[in-house]
């Protein structure tokens, strides 16, 4: 285990070497340039090192800033405590999609260093989710207000697609895209995809697409291989014909016949999960690029076999069989789940997303903070699961990451920093 000081300086690294590669200060300035007092970047910079150190409001962030020391401020390029009002007045006139570029450009760094190689697969993988936040505030154009009963607090959905490499060790968050208050996500699903290939498509980052079944439709199927990629839909009730043939191929194989098989322990049960895989619905209908249909058999027991729960799943895919072998199928559509428990999960039980969204009454602002809470958690999962090397720091609670980071900003001197690389750290101040 790594002495204490050894650790802070290693956080105080991590936002040294990996902050400035989302180049934050490239972000054109939307406030009118007569009584600016902050520089841009450094304002952005700090709600993201707030959020790696666990600041769950604009107060608390005002509050980090005033205890932080002297060398943590100098690194972030700011020179004493950050008002709360003025982070939110430039939060609330931020446009996402200038922020959405800064975490493309973390993402691209993180490519570039070779810090995103698909594990035990030999491609890439993205998965592609709806994440919906309640606010109070409404603007029907990022947040869509939903219809309250008279006298009731008037509540609105901030709505975005969640684009994860979950083929990558950790699993990043590569796209947010704001889904508009006009459509829903199912109907925004081409468009965002379109988005995700315009940002990455020329660094080859995936090759095969999931999503589940509220997806899966041969309209996004088409749009998947039109873009020269390959799908991994959930299959369901919605596609009533597809999924009576896959049940017919694929219900009565037996356990003994499975294709690959994982048993893991969660909790005191022990989970199986068995992949089923067939070629036998290749083309069928008019899905004409469909190749293969997998059903997951998972199974739930106690220590002593209990059978605690019981359920089959069911997916289709434009790759052919052999692309893969059978134990990285089972892989792919285990990664499948990865969007929501490791991005999902992380933002409302570590960041408090859902609870914490720091501006309630401005969906714009809201936006903003959102879009910079995932190159945050870009920021600490990259760190935790690639820069991290022993088996035991990758480990480590989010919480307690959080906390080292939170604690950094406090006792991390000049002496600490001698010899890292800083960014320009220019004075905050005009």
């Amino acid at each position: 285990m790594e002495d204490s000081t050894r650790w802070y300086r290693r956080l105080a690294g991590v936002l040294a070497a990996r902050l400035p590669d989302a180049r934050l200060d490239d972000i054109k300035d939307p406030r009118r340039r007569r009584g600016r007092r902050w520089k841009l970047g450094a304002l952005l910079g700090c709600v993201v090192a707030g959020i790696c150190a666990g600041a769950k409001s604009l107060a608390q962030l005002e509050s980090m800033t005033a205890e932080m020391g002297a060398a943590m401020k100098r690194l972030l390029g700011v020179s004493r405590r950050v008002p709360d009002t003025t982070v939110r007045d430039l939060l609330c006139t931020m446009e996402p999609q200038p922020i959405r570029g800064a975490l493309h450009r973390l993402v691209r760094s993180a490519h570039r260093r070779k810090a995103l190689e698909p594990e035990r697969l030999p491609f890439g993988v993205a998965t592609m989710d709806g994440k919906v936040t309640a606010i109070s505030g409404c603007d029907d154009l990022y947040a869509q207000r939903q219809s309250q009963g008279e006298g009731e607090k008037l509540t609105s959905l901030l709505r975005t697609v969640t684009c994860a490499l979950v083929s990558a060790p950790a699993k990043p968050c590569i796209d947010a895209i704001p889904i508009p208050a006009s459509t829903n996500e199912m109907g925004y699903f081409a468009t965002a995809l379109r988005e995700l290939v315009r940002a990455y498509g020329s660094l080859n980052l995936f090759r095969l697409v999931t999503y589940d079944a509220g997806a899966c439709s041969r309209d996004n199927a088409d749009v998947v291989r039109e873009l020269h990629l390959d799908y991994l839909f959930a299959l369901k009730g919605t596609q009533p014909t597809l999924l009576s043939e896959a049940k017919r191929l694929l219900e009565p194989r037996l356990a003994v016949n499975a294709d690959a098989t994982t048993e893991d322990l969660v909790g005191a049960n022990v989970v199986t999960r068995r992949a089923y895989i067939t070629e036998e619905m290749d083309g069928f209908g008019d899905w004409t690029h469909l190749r293969t249909v997998v059903r997951i058999e998972s199974e739930t027991r106690t220590r002593d076999g209990k059978l605690v729960a019981h359920e089959n799943r069911y997916f289709l895919a434009s790759l052919k069989r052999e692309t893969l072998a059978d134990t990285q199928w089972l892989r792919v559509v285990r990664l499948h789940w990865a969007v929501e428990n490791n991005c999902h999960n992380t933002f409302d039980t570590v960041f408090c997303e859902d609870d914490n969204p720091w501006i309630e009454d401005s969906p714009q602002g809201a936006l903003a903070v959102l879009l910079l809470r995932r190159i945050a958690y870009d920021l600490l999962a990259l760190f935790r699961s690639v820069t991290l090397r022993s088996d035991e720091r990758r480990r480590m609670p989010w919480a307690d990451l959080l906390r080292g980071f939170a604690h950094a900003f406090v006792v991390v001197t000049d002496a600490n920093l001698a010899g890292l690389r800083l960014r320009n750290t220019a004075a905050a101040l005009a």
